[in-house]
Parts: C-alpha cells; structure tokens; sequence
C-alpha cells in the first residue's frame, strides 16, 4: 500500500475528475458546464488566467513610470510652490532627519510595488516554464503579494492626510499631484493581476511531474 505521507500520493480533484463551482463551492463531475447549483459556468482552471494576469501587469507598471516621475505632493505657500516626487520627497524629509518616515515612504512606495511586480511576473512564468522554487514557496509568494496589497495606498494615503490637515487659505496649502493618480492606477491594477492569477497551476506543474501509475 502507497504510503499517503507523500505528496506525490496526494490526487487533485482534477485527477480524480471533479471540478468545484468557485462561487457556491458545490462540486460537479469533471465536463459539467453549468453548476446545478446556482447556475455559474464550470472549469477546473481559468482558462483566461495568465492572459489578464499580464495585461493588468503591463498596465499597472505602465502607470507606475509616471507614479515616480511626475510630483507627488504639490506644496504653496505665499511666495512659491514646491512640487516633491515620491523619492525627491522622500529625501527631503531626510534632510530634514525624518530618517523613519522617509524610510517608509521608499519602502511602501518603491521597495513594495517594485517587488509585487516581480513576484507576479515570476508566477506567472513560473506556471509554463521549469523554474528552481518549489510549489510552496511559490505558493507562499502568493499569499504574501495578496496581504500586501492592502498596504499599497501608504503614499495616497499620507498625500490624502496632509492635503486635509494643511490648508491655512492664503497662507499655505498642499494638493496631491498628478503622480498620485496614477500611483493609485498603479496600485489598483497589480492588485488586479495579482487576483488574476490561477494560484492552481502553481499544483499544476507537480501533478504533469508525477509518473502514471498502472
């Protein structure tokens, strides 16, 4: 007998000829077009996946060049206007010793996004192709780019903040710049592809791996 402390041992629903409705969860033979239950349209992978994965990517990282060249933080006072980037604005808080913060602004908004791109990338290449992770730290890397996103909006969220508290009329005054918009574009589609992405066909390249059994 087989032992079943083995991975290797361990069949997919898809192997065993099941596919489960990803909206009610009811599970229906392997061919079901239309789940019995509610009616929503059946299939054991997305068959779209990897296609929407990498539109919402070239998009999101498309928007993210803008993000960092155009200002941030647009900054008026009573004789001038300042107009910061996310990293200009980052040094300058700097310079002014708010090691911390601007510590935070670099990671949130040019450590984090840079990452998320990558690691969606290498999922998605990672399904079609042999790559060195194994299935669990790849699904590992998943998870987290998905926990993380919620952080995404640090940089909107503080220009958001800072345009409510600092309005003094005539005096000074700070408005988000149009990096802002597309910061949160930005964010919003690498969420989305991140989404996209099937994380089944993670699984998928050690069930094609396994040898037939007779």
């Amino acid at each position: 007998m087989a032992s079943s402390g083995t991975s290797q041992d361990i069949l997919s629903a898809r192997e065993l000829g099941i596919v489960a409705c990803k909206r009610c969860t009811k599970a229906s033979p392997a061919g079901t077009n239309r789940c019995p239950r509610c009616g929503h349209k059946l299939h054991a992978r997305d068959p779209h996946s990897l296609q929407r994965v990498w539109a919402f990517w070239i998009v999101g990282f498309i928007c993210y060049i803008p993000a960092n060249t155009y200002p941030m933080l647009r900054t008026q006072t009573l004789f001038q206007v300042d107009e910061s980037t996310i990293i200009g604005g980052a040094v300058e808080l700097a310079h002014y010793g708010a090691y911390g913060i601007a510590a935070i602004i670099l990671f949130a908004s040019v450590v984090i996004p840079l990452a998320k791109f990558w690691a969606i990338a290498y999922l998605a290449i990672s399904v079609t192709q042999k790559v060195n992770f194994s299935n669990h730290r790849r699904q590992f890397m998943y998870e987290i780019v998905e926990y993380i996103g919620r952080w995404s909006m640090i940089d909107i969220f503080v220009v958001a903040i800072l345009s409510a508290l600092v309005q003094l009329r005539t005096l000074a005054s700070i408005n988000p710049g149009p990096a802002a918009i597309f910061f949160a574009l930005s964010v919003i589609f690498t969420m989305l592809s991140a989404q996209a992405f099937d994380s089944r066909m993670i699984w998928d390249v050690q069930a094609r791996g396994r040898p037939r059994k007779t």
